[in-house]
């Protein structure tokens, strides 16, 4: 009987280094297939320097400029350039001359913050009114939850966002418009060494409890406009997979043996429940990537997001580019990790 068991252990191993293997693999593969999509589709929208620079400049001097950056070469030696020297991590250079990677440096931790308050949010609303929603089947509680959550999510970002500003800012003065920190506390935050371009470490490096404060002000609107977005989609999930959860034999079970409601609830079918939310985590964070846009330019928080939509303003497809490539690679490695995740919560995944 003891070798049966170690030889079963050992077959669940095997299943889920083999399902990880399989996944990290893939990380490579997904990114690359963004990344030639990116880079064709902004081909087809013609050679970047034209696109920033016409009007402003002299067909020789576009010529000459173009000649500078390699794009009057064929398409395929571009793409060639471009992807080995992104293995070599090198994203390009925008049109005033910063190299990409800089850029990602310095704005990505803005855009990691806000993610990361965005998510707290998402956990924070989604979950415990899904669970709500859930024991409460089809009463009008119930049926207020889920117009809460399809409002949620069909509500465009920067519009909730715009409208968070007017009540809470502009009418109540409650919270601040825009921005990351206060002038005065950025000025500040410059000289904190080491710098890691996260405002809430910053904040604690610094000492000062006034500063901090300022700082998780400024994160309360946008963090509430991006996360409900999230929210909306966590709370109908919670709500589903608990119900059908609360159905099962095991379940039933619990029931008889004399344990209360709140106990089967929450020690036997929330945990179970709450294995999609994991599962989908990776796929909202892609979307938080792309609601990052909005929301950091309808608040001004200068992140990778304010940085996007600046350069595509300015018709910088370089710069473009290379922040895109950045986040698909973001998109599969979270993807890796989020499979990573539910195959140890869930074992059923790696067959």
């Amino acid at each position: 009987m003891p070798r049966k068991g170690k030889g079963g252990s050992d077959s669940r191993q095997l299943a889920l280094l083999r399902y990880l293997g399989v996944r990290l693999l893939l990380i490579p593969v997904t990114a690359w297939i963004l990344v030639t999509v990116v880079f064709f589709l902004m081909r087809v929208a013609g050679d970047p320097i034209s696109a920033a620079m016409g009007g402003r400049m002299t067909q020789e001097q576009i010529e000459i400029r173009k000649e500078a950056a390699g794009l009057n070469r064929p398409i395929l030696s571009q793409y060639w350039e471009y992807i080995t020297g992104l293995l070599s991590g090198d994203f390009g250079k925008s049109q005033d001359n910063r190299q990409i990677s800089e850029v990602v440096m310095t704005y990505g931790a803005a855009s990691l913050e806000l993610m990361f308050w965005a998510l707290i949010v998402a956990f924070a609303v989604g979950v415990p009114l899904g669970r709500y929603a859930a024991t409460r089947r089809d009463s009008p509680t119930d049926t207020g939850l889920r117009l809460f959550a399809i409002l949620a999510y069909a509500a465009p970002v920067f519009f909730v966002g715009l409208l968070l500003k007017l009540v809470f800012a502009v009418k109540l003065g409650w919270l601040p418009v825009a921005g990351r920190a206060s002038t005065n506390v950025e000025l500040q935050l410059q000289h904190v060494s080491p710098k890691t371009n996260i405002m809430l470490i910053d904040g604690i490096l610094y000492g000062d409890a006034g500063y901090l404060l300022d700082v998780l002000e400024h994160a309360v609107l946008p963090a509430i406009a991006l996360g409900l977005l999230t929210a909306g989609i966590f709370l109908r999930l919670v709500r589903i997979n608990l119900i059908q959860t609360l159905r099962a034999d095991y379940v039933d079970a619990a029931r008889a043996r004399g344990l209360s409601q709140r106990v089967v609830t929450g020690r036997h079918a929330f945990r179970n429940a709450m294995i999609p939310i994991v599962t989908v985590m990776g796929m909202q964070i892609a979307m938080m990537l792309g609601g990052a846009v909005l929301t950091e330019t309808t608040f001004e928080w200068k992140g990778l997001g304010y940085q996007l939509a600046t350069y595509l303003s300015a018709r910088d497809f370089i710069a473009v580019q290379g922040i895109v490539a950045f986040i698909a690679l973001v998109v599969a490695v979270m993807s890796f990790l989020v499979d990573a995740l539910v195959a140890l919560i869930d074992p059923r995944v790696r067959f």
